[in-house]
């Protein structure tokens, strides 16, 4: 764009890409081999965003790009990954809300025609598809610590470490002493939104997890988990913290991906049901909520 609000004349040629492509919350630059996405840090642009600062997004790990109509007056480039390329995304298992995904570029309408050029200049380099072997994309720097309702949980790169709180832990936990986890006797991590029900932190251990030896732990009682709450584990803060445990799982050559929960015990179904439905008797809960959850319970036995 020029200073005059017009746009300029882009040769159509990839020497010429490097150009910013501007849009609500985040800036997109693009080169030859990659897209440099820097997220602004503006108070109306979604936490995460900010927390992010800015990712280099290789080609490789990127498998499509779409532009679509967006809402009141706008338009939205979307970039998608490969399986497996972002550890930020396989962490996340398709719970963020569309207003939170880093590959979404919201534009002003009037930039749509080179928003489409960069769209079309984009589609025929991405070369590859399917799931990726290896992490392409760098999982975010920071933040390495945050604080659940139950704990406090850190990484240091080599060791995931929780540290019981005296007004959230149940007893189970504080039996069972604040908790050190090397990444080598990790097989991955189960990160459940914040801003659903019953969100939480689950390390999956190697020698308990992937030989299903051991029964479903209900979080609050799992000294391998940390609950979140209201204010507390936010997807800002937790998300990127699973992002960079996923990446050292890899780097250690374990298994560096969410393994998703197998089908529980009925009797934990039971008891889930049961609490749920104190909640809603408490009005803690909706109608609409309780029907859902319980729907959900159910299905997984």
């Amino acid at each position: 764009m020029r200073g005059d609000g017009t746009e300029k004349h882009v040769p159509h040629t990839m020497s010429r890409m490097g150009d910013v492509l501007a849009g609500f919350h985040a800036a997109w630059e693009f080169e030859s081999d990659s897209v440099l996405i820097r997220y602004e840090r503006g108070i109306r642009t979604p936490k995460l965003f900010q927390s992010l600062g800015e990712r280099r997004v290789p080609l490789a790990a990127l498998e499509g790009v779409t532009l679509m109509p967006g809402k009141r007056g706008t338009v939205v480039l979307s970039a998608r990954p490969r399986p497996g390329a972002d550890p930020l995304l396989e962490a996340a298992a398709g719970q963020l809300k569309e207003g939170s995904d880093p590959y979404r570029l919201v534009v002003p309408a009037e930039r749509a025609t080179l928003a489409e050029y960069y769209a079309d200049e984009l589609r025929p380099l991405l070369t590859e598809s399917g799931p990726a072997e290896r992490f392409l994309v760098a999982a975010p720097e920071g933040p390495r610590q945050f604080k659940a309702y139950d704990g406090k949980a850190s990484f240091d790169g080599s060791a995931v470490h929780f540290r019981w709180s005296w007004t959230g832990a149940s007893t189970a936990k504080w039996k069972a002493g604040d908790q050190s986890f090397a990444v080598a006797d990790l097989a991955g991590v189960e990160w459940r939104s914040p801003e659903a029900f019953e969100g939480h932190l689950r390390l999956l251990r190697r020698d308990r997890d992937l030989a299903g030896s051991a029964p479903a732990v209900p979080a609050d009682q799992d000294p391998a988990t940390v609950v979140f709450g209201l204010g507390y584990g936010p997807v800002h803060e937790s998300l990127p913290f699973a992002a960079a445990v996923l990446e050292a799982l890899r780097a250690k050559g374990a298994a560096a991906v969410p393994v998703p929960a197998g089908r529980r015990d009925p009797a934990d179904i039971a008891e889930r049901i049961r609490h749920l439905g104190e909640l809603h008797q408490a009005g803690l809960v909706t109608d609409e909520e309780f029907a859902a959850k319980k729907a959900e319970l159910l299905a997984e036995l």
